[in-house]
Protein backbone atom coordinates (compact mmCIF):
# COMPACT_ATOMS: atom_id res chain seq x y z
CA UNK A 1 0.00 0.00 0.00
CA UNK A 2 1.45 3.89 -1.23
CA UNK A 3 2.91 4.96 2.76
CA UNK A 4 1.18 8.12 1.91
CA UNK A 5 -2.73 6.57 2.01
CA UNK A 6 -4.13 5.85 5.16
CA UNK A 7 -7.21 3.59 3.26
CA UNK A 8 -10.48 3.49 5.41
CA UNK A 9 -8.63 6.57 7.71
CA UNK A 10 -7.05 3.88 9.81
CA UNK A 11 -4.84 5.03 12.88
CA UNK A 12 -6.21 8.42 11.53
CA UNK A 13 -6.81 10.89 14.48
CA UNK A 14 -9.81 13.12 13.87
CA UNK A 15 -10.13 15.19 16.88
CA UNK A 16 -10.10 15.45 20.40
CA UNK A 17 -13.15 14.35 22.71
CA UNK A 18 -14.07 13.50 26.31
CA UNK A 19 -16.95 10.96 25.86
CA UNK A 20 -15.36 8.03 25.30
CA UNK A 21 -11.67 6.51 25.33
CA UNK A 22 -10.72 3.30 24.26
CA UNK A 23 -7.65 1.21 24.56
CA UNK A 24 -7.67 -1.39 21.52
CA UNK A 25 -4.61 -3.44 22.29
CA UNK A 26 -5.59 -3.70 26.01
CA UNK A 27 -9.52 -4.20 25.71
CA UNK A 28 -10.54 -0.79 27.47
CA UNK A 29 -13.52 1.24 26.97
CA UNK A 30 -14.45 3.58 29.12
CA UNK A 31 -17.31 6.43 29.09
CA UNK A 32 -16.23 9.58 30.61
CA UNK A 33 -13.85 8.20 32.73
CA UNK A 34 -15.45 5.60 34.01
CA UNK A 35 -14.89 2.07 32.51
CA UNK A 36 -17.92 0.08 30.88
CA UNK A 37 -17.44 -2.59 33.58
CA UNK A 38 -18.74 -0.65 36.36
CA UNK A 39 -21.31 1.21 34.23
CA UNK A 40 -22.35 -2.11 33.26
CA UNK A 41 -22.55 -3.82 36.81
CA UNK A 42 -23.74 -0.62 38.43
CA UNK A 43 -25.86 1.82 36.24
CA UNK A 44 -28.64 1.84 33.74
CA UNK A 45 -29.51 3.06 30.17
CA UNK A 46 -30.89 6.36 31.50
CA UNK A 47 -28.17 7.36 34.05
CA UNK A 48 -25.45 6.88 31.37
CA UNK A 49 -27.57 8.76 28.96
CA UNK A 50 -27.66 11.74 31.14
CA UNK A 51 -23.80 11.20 31.70
CA UNK A 52 -22.80 11.36 28.08
CA UNK A 53 -25.27 14.53 27.14
CA UNK A 54 -24.42 16.27 30.52
CA UNK A 55 -21.17 15.08 31.40
CA UNK A 56 -20.87 13.86 34.65
CA UNK A 57 -23.03 10.66 37.09
CA UNK A 58 -26.54 12.69 37.83
CA UNK A 59 -27.41 13.13 41.31
CA UNK A 60 -30.79 11.91 42.19
CA UNK A 61 -33.17 15.03 41.27
CA UNK A 62 -31.27 15.40 38.86
CA UNK A 63 -31.81 11.78 37.07
CA UNK A 64 -35.18 11.99 37.90
CA UNK A 65 -35.95 15.18 36.14
CA UNK A 66 -33.58 13.61 33.24
CA UNK A 67 -35.94 10.43 33.21
CA UNK A 68 -38.90 12.80 33.37
CA UNK A 69 -38.10 14.48 30.33
CA UNK A 70 -37.55 11.25 28.05
CA UNK A 71 -40.86 9.91 29.35
CA UNK A 72 -42.83 13.22 28.27
CA UNK A 73 -41.54 12.87 24.95
CA UNK A 74 -41.59 9.55 23.88
CA UNK A 75 -45.02 9.80 21.98
CA UNK A 76 -44.87 10.50 17.86
CA UNK A 77 -46.65 13.39 16.34
CA UNK A 78 -49.89 11.75 14.44
CA UNK A 79 -47.96 12.58 11.30
CA UNK A 80 -45.42 10.23 12.16
CA UNK A 81 -47.83 7.69 12.78
CA UNK A 82 -48.78 8.11 9.22
CA UNK A 83 -45.51 8.23 7.59
CA UNK A 84 -44.71 4.96 9.47
CA UNK A 85 -48.28 3.38 7.75
CA UNK A 86 -47.18 4.81 4.33
CA UNK A 87 -43.44 2.69 4.47
CA UNK A 88 -44.75 0.15 6.58
CA UNK A 89 -43.02 -2.88 4.30
CA UNK A 90 -40.26 -1.50 4.19
CA UNK A 91 -37.33 -2.54 6.77
CA UNK A 92 -36.90 -1.48 10.07
CA UNK A 93 -33.61 1.05 9.32
CA UNK A 94 -35.61 2.75 6.22
CA UNK A 95 -38.40 3.38 8.49
CA UNK A 96 -36.39 4.67 11.49
CA UNK A 97 -34.41 7.30 9.35
CA UNK A 98 -37.67 8.17 7.00
CA UNK A 99 -39.49 8.67 10.48
CA UNK A 100 -36.48 10.45 12.18
CA UNK A 101 -36.18 12.69 8.88
CA UNK A 102 -39.53 13.90 9.19
CA UNK A 103 -39.53 14.55 12.84
CA UNK A 104 -36.96 16.89 11.94
CA UNK A 105 -40.59 19.10 10.89
CA UNK A 106 -42.41 18.47 13.86
CA UNK A 107 -39.60 19.53 16.29
CA UNK A 108 -39.88 23.03 18.12
CA UNK A 109 -36.16 23.81 18.16
CA UNK A 110 -35.87 22.72 14.20
CA UNK A 111 -34.62 26.24 13.36
CA UNK A 112 -32.30 26.14 16.50
CA UNK A 113 -28.44 25.32 16.48
CA UNK A 114 -27.54 26.29 19.43
CA UNK A 115 -26.07 23.86 22.28
CA UNK A 116 -29.38 24.32 24.58
CA UNK A 117 -31.41 23.34 21.55
CA UNK A 118 -29.26 20.61 19.90
CA UNK A 119 -29.08 18.50 23.53
CA UNK A 120 -32.40 19.40 23.83
CA UNK A 121 -33.14 17.44 20.58
CA UNK A 122 -30.61 14.68 21.78
CA UNK A 123 -33.28 14.18 24.65
CA UNK A 124 -36.13 14.30 22.38
CA UNK A 125 -34.67 11.33 19.79
CA UNK A 126 -33.24 8.99 22.70
CA UNK A 127 -37.26 9.08 24.00
CA UNK A 128 -38.02 8.82 20.26
CA UNK A 129 -36.13 6.17 18.87
CA UNK A 130 -37.97 3.21 20.82
CA UNK A 131 -41.56 4.11 19.89
CA UNK A 132 -40.58 4.39 16.58
CA UNK A 133 -38.89 1.04 16.14
CA UNK A 134 -42.21 -0.32 18.08
CA UNK A 135 -44.58 1.24 16.37
CA UNK A 136 -43.93 0.26 12.34
CA UNK A 137 -42.95 -3.30 14.66
CA UNK A 138 -46.96 -3.39 15.49
CA UNK A 139 -47.88 -1.67 12.41
CA UNK A 140 -46.92 -4.17 10.08
CA UNK A 141 -47.59 -7.00 11.69
CA UNK A 142 -51.42 -5.48 11.51
CA UNK A 143 -51.76 -4.17 15.22
CA UNK A 144 -52.36 -0.56 16.45
CA UNK A 145 -48.91 0.76 17.94
CA UNK A 146 -48.82 0.44 21.92
CA UNK A 147 -48.88 4.22 23.50
CA UNK A 148 -45.95 4.25 25.96
CA UNK A 149 -46.06 4.31 29.32
CA UNK A 150 -44.64 6.86 31.41
CA UNK A 151 -44.18 4.79 34.26
CA UNK A 152 -41.95 2.44 32.92
CA UNK A 153 -38.26 3.04 32.53
CA UNK A 154 -36.49 3.37 28.94
CA UNK A 155 -35.84 0.05 28.09
CA UNK A 156 -39.09 -1.41 29.90
CA UNK A 157 -41.03 0.71 27.85
CA UNK A 158 -39.31 -0.23 24.60
CA UNK A 159 -40.03 -4.16 25.24
CA UNK A 160 -43.64 -2.88 26.39
CA UNK A 161 -44.71 -1.30 23.49
CA UNK A 162 -43.25 -3.38 20.99
CA UNK A 163 -45.73 -6.40 22.44
CA UNK A 164 -48.53 -4.73 24.37
CA UNK A 165 -47.46 -6.96 27.94
CA UNK A 166 -45.44 -6.22 30.72
CA UNK A 167 -42.25 -7.41 30.04
CA UNK A 168 -40.60 -9.61 32.26
CA UNK A 169 -37.51 -8.33 34.47
CA UNK A 170 -34.77 -10.71 32.75
CA UNK A 171 -35.87 -9.20 29.57
CA UNK A 172 -35.82 -5.61 30.87
CA UNK A 173 -32.55 -6.23 32.33
CA UNK A 174 -30.84 -8.06 29.38
CA UNK A 175 -32.38 -4.83 27.28
CA UNK A 176 -31.34 -2.44 29.24
CA UNK A 177 -27.97 -3.60 29.19
CA UNK A 178 -27.64 -3.76 25.80
CA UNK A 179 -28.48 -0.57 24.98
CA UNK A 180 -25.75 0.60 27.88
CA UNK A 181 -22.99 -1.11 26.16
CA UNK A 182 -23.71 0.12 22.58
CA UNK A 183 -24.27 3.56 23.54
CA UNK A 184 -20.83 5.27 22.80
CA UNK A 185 -18.15 4.04 21.39
CA UNK A 186 -15.75 6.91 19.81
CA UNK A 187 -15.03 7.53 15.58
CA UNK A 188 -16.98 4.17 14.55
CA UNK A 189 -18.57 4.64 10.99
CA UNK A 190 -21.89 5.61 11.73
CA UNK A 191 -20.41 8.28 14.86
CA UNK A 192 -17.68 9.29 11.86
CA UNK A 193 -20.52 9.96 9.27
CA UNK A 194 -22.93 12.00 11.90
CA UNK A 195 -19.85 14.15 12.27
CA UNK A 196 -19.08 14.66 8.68
CA UNK A 197 -22.91 16.14 8.22
CA UNK A 198 -22.65 18.00 11.36
CA UNK A 199 -19.21 19.94 10.24
CA UNK A 200 -21.06 21.39 7.47
CA UNK A 201 -23.46 23.00 9.59
CA UNK A 202 -26.49 20.75 8.70
CA UNK A 203 -28.48 20.02 11.80
CA UNK A 204 -28.78 17.80 14.28
CA UNK A 205 -31.65 15.73 12.89
CA UNK A 206 -29.66 15.56 9.27
CA UNK A 207 -26.77 14.24 10.90
CA UNK A 208 -28.39 11.15 12.87
CA UNK A 209 -30.29 10.34 9.59
CA UNK A 210 -26.64 10.54 8.44
CA UNK A 211 -25.69 8.03 11.22
CA UNK A 212 -28.60 5.49 10.53
CA UNK A 213 -27.93 4.92 6.62
CA UNK A 214 -24.38 4.48 8.07
CA UNK A 215 -25.21 1.58 10.88
CA UNK A 216 -27.48 -0.40 8.12
CA UNK A 217 -24.80 -1.26 6.54
CA UNK A 218 -23.59 -5.10 7.22
CA UNK A 219 -20.38 -4.73 7.70
CA UNK A 220 -21.14 -1.66 10.70
CA UNK A 221 -24.76 -3.21 12.65
CA UNK A 222 -25.27 -5.95 11.19
CA UNK A 223 -22.76 -8.62 12.69
CA UNK A 224 -25.85 -9.30 15.70
CA UNK A 225 -28.09 -10.61 12.94
CA UNK A 226 -25.21 -12.39 10.86
CA UNK A 227 -23.75 -13.97 14.51
CA UNK A 228 -27.03 -15.57 15.58
CA UNK A 229 -28.13 -16.90 11.07
CA UNK A 230 -24.57 -18.86 11.83
CA UNK A 231 -25.84 -20.41 14.88
CA UNK A 232 -29.08 -21.67 13.64
CA UNK A 233 -26.84 -22.73 10.60
CA UNK A 234 -24.56 -24.71 12.84
CA UNK A 235 -27.20 -26.25 14.61
CA UNK A 236 -25.19 -27.71 17.92
CA UNK A 237 -21.99 -27.50 19.35
CA UNK A 238 -20.35 -30.74 17.95
CA UNK A 239 -20.50 -29.01 14.66
CA UNK A 240 -19.02 -25.67 14.89
CA UNK A 241 -15.38 -26.56 13.85
CA UNK A 242 -15.96 -28.24 10.89
CA UNK A 243 -18.20 -25.37 10.21
CA UNK A 244 -15.35 -22.91 11.17
CA UNK A 245 -13.26 -25.18 8.89
CA UNK A 246 -15.06 -24.79 5.84
CA UNK A 247 -16.24 -21.29 6.20
CA UNK A 248 -12.00 -20.43 6.86
CA UNK A 249 -10.84 -22.83 3.53
CA UNK A 250 -13.37 -20.42 1.45
CA UNK A 251 -11.90 -17.19 2.28
CA UNK A 252 -15.03 -16.04 4.47
CA UNK A 253 -14.97 -14.21 7.87
CA UNK A 254 -16.58 -16.01 11.07
CA UNK A 255 -18.95 -13.03 11.62
CA UNK A 256 -18.71 -11.59 15.20
CA UNK A 257 -15.09 -12.14 15.45
CA UNK A 258 -12.59 -9.14 15.22
CA UNK A 259 -12.63 -5.53 15.80
CA UNK A 260 -11.85 -2.07 14.10
CA UNK A 261 -10.28 -1.14 17.23
CA UNK A 262 -9.53 -3.81 19.41
CA UNK A 263 -6.78 -6.32 19.41
CA UNK A 264 -7.55 -8.01 22.59
CA UNK A 265 -11.05 -8.73 23.51
CA UNK A 266 -14.13 -6.31 23.06
CA UNK A 267 -14.73 -5.27 26.65
CA UNK A 268 -18.35 -5.36 26.29
CA UNK A 269 -18.50 -9.14 25.38
CA UNK A 270 -17.90 -10.47 28.61
CA UNK A 271 -21.10 -8.83 30.29
CA UNK A 272 -22.85 -9.86 26.90
CA UNK A 273 -21.70 -13.49 27.27
CA UNK A 274 -22.80 -13.84 30.76
CA UNK A 275 -26.07 -11.95 30.00
CA UNK A 276 -26.78 -15.05 27.09
CA UNK A 277 -25.95 -17.86 29.53
CA UNK A 278 -28.22 -16.80 32.08
CA UNK A 279 -30.89 -16.09 29.63
CA UNK A 280 -30.66 -18.99 28.24
CA UNK A 281 -30.50 -21.21 31.50
CA UNK A 282 -33.56 -19.35 32.71
CA UNK A 283 -35.67 -19.99 29.82
CA UNK A 284 -34.55 -23.06 28.98
CA UNK A 285 -32.90 -22.71 25.50
CA UNK A 286 -28.92 -22.92 26.46
CA UNK A 287 -28.43 -24.37 22.93
CA UNK A 288 -27.52 -21.22 21.29
CA UNK A 289 -24.90 -19.91 24.18
CA UNK A 290 -23.84 -23.57 24.54
CA UNK A 291 -22.98 -23.12 19.92
CA UNK A 292 -21.66 -19.92 20.59
CA UNK A 293 -18.99 -20.83 23.19
CA UNK A 294 -17.68 -23.50 21.76
CA UNK A 295 -17.16 -21.57 18.27
CA UNK A 296 -15.26 -19.22 20.64
CA UNK A 297 -13.20 -21.89 21.80
CA UNK A 298 -12.23 -23.53 18.15
CA UNK A 299 -11.31 -19.39 17.31
CA UNK A 300 -9.15 -19.46 20.43
CA UNK A 301 -5.57 -19.75 17.87
CA UNK A 302 -6.37 -16.87 15.90
CA UNK A 303 -6.40 -14.87 19.33
CA UNK A 304 -2.70 -14.71 19.08
CA UNK A 305 -3.70 -12.23 15.57
CA UNK A 306 -5.49 -10.11 17.93
CA UNK A 307 -8.90 -11.98 16.01
CA UNK A 308 -11.34 -12.39 19.39
CA UNK A 309 -15.22 -12.15 19.77
CA UNK A 310 -16.93 -8.46 19.64
CA UNK A 311 -20.15 -7.45 21.66
CA UNK A 312 -22.27 -8.46 18.69
CA UNK A 313 -21.18 -11.91 19.01
CA UNK A 314 -23.40 -13.06 22.14
CA UNK A 315 -26.25 -9.87 21.46
CA UNK A 316 -27.94 -11.94 18.86
CA UNK A 317 -28.41 -15.00 21.27
CA UNK A 318 -30.11 -12.63 23.32
CA UNK A 319 -32.46 -10.68 21.14
CA UNK A 320 -33.11 -14.56 19.61
CA UNK A 321 -33.91 -15.59 23.83
CA UNK A 322 -36.21 -12.21 23.91
CA UNK A 323 -38.10 -13.29 21.21
CA UNK A 324 -36.88 -10.62 18.88
CA UNK A 325 -37.13 -10.88 14.89
CA UNK A 326 -33.79 -10.53 13.18
CA UNK A 327 -34.36 -7.43 11.27
CA UNK A 328 -34.66 -5.93 14.70
CA UNK A 329 -31.65 -6.73 15.55
CA UNK A 330 -29.64 -3.15 14.21
CA UNK A 331 -32.49 -1.18 15.25
CA UNK A 332 -31.51 -2.05 18.63
CA UNK A 333 -28.36 -1.21 18.39
CA UNK A 334 -29.39 2.53 16.92
CA UNK A 335 -31.59 2.90 20.02
CA UNK A 336 -28.55 1.83 22.37
CA UNK A 337 -26.40 4.06 20.20
CA UNK A 338 -28.51 7.38 19.98
CA UNK A 339 -27.04 9.21 22.83
CA UNK A 340 -23.62 8.36 21.73
CA UNK A 341 -24.12 9.88 18.07
CA UNK A 342 -25.70 12.98 19.92
CA UNK A 343 -22.66 13.64 21.90
CA UNK A 344 -20.11 13.11 18.93
CA UNK A 345 -22.37 15.84 17.03
CA UNK A 346 -22.36 17.83 20.22
CA UNK A 347 -18.14 17.66 20.22
CA UNK A 348 -18.31 18.56 16.31
CA UNK A 349 -20.23 21.72 16.67
CA UNK A 350 -18.21 23.15 19.76
CA UNK A 351 -15.37 23.14 18.02
CA UNK A 352 -16.08 22.48 14.23
CA UNK A 353 -13.98 22.43 11.18
CA UNK A 354 -15.35 20.87 7.80
CA UNK A 355 -14.10 17.61 7.49
CA UNK A 356 -12.48 17.07 4.23
CA UNK A 357 -10.17 14.26 3.85
CA UNK A 358 -8.23 14.08 0.23
CA UNK A 359 -8.00 11.10 -2.24
CA UNK A 360 -5.09 10.30 -4.16
CA UNK A 361 -5.47 10.66 -7.77
CA UNK A 362 -4.42 7.37 -9.60
CA UNK A 363 -5.90 8.21 -13.06
CA UNK A 364 -4.65 9.03 -16.35
CA UNK A 365 -3.68 12.56 -17.01
CA UNK A 366 -3.18 15.52 -20.08
CA UNK A 367 -5.70 13.22 -22.71
CA UNK A 368 -6.08 14.77 -25.56
CA UNK A 369 -9.79 15.82 -25.60
CA UNK A 370 -11.69 14.41 -29.15
CA UNK A 371 -14.84 16.17 -30.07
CA UNK A 372 -17.96 14.06 -29.86
CA UNK A 373 -18.45 13.41 -33.78
CA UNK A 374 -14.64 12.12 -33.95
CA UNK A 375 -14.91 9.53 -30.80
Amino acid sequence: MDAGLARGLKDVVLDTTESSFIDGEAGVLLYRGYTIHDLAQQSNFEEVCYLLLHGALPKQTQLDAFSQRLTSQRALPAEIIEVIRLVKYSHPMDVLRTATSALSAFDPDTEDNSREANVRKSERLTAQFPTIVAAHHRIRGGFDPVAPRDELAHAANFLYMLEGREPSQEAVESMDLDFLLHAEHGANASAFAARVTASTLSDMHSSIVTAIGTLKGPLHGGAAEAVQKMTSEIGEPANAEAYIKGKLEAKERIMGFGHRVYRAEDPRARHMREKSRVLGEKLGHSEWYQILTQVEKDMAPYQSRGIFVNVDFYAGSVYALLGLPEDLFVPIFAIGRIPGWCIEILEQYDNNMLIRPLLKYTGPKDLPFVPLEKR
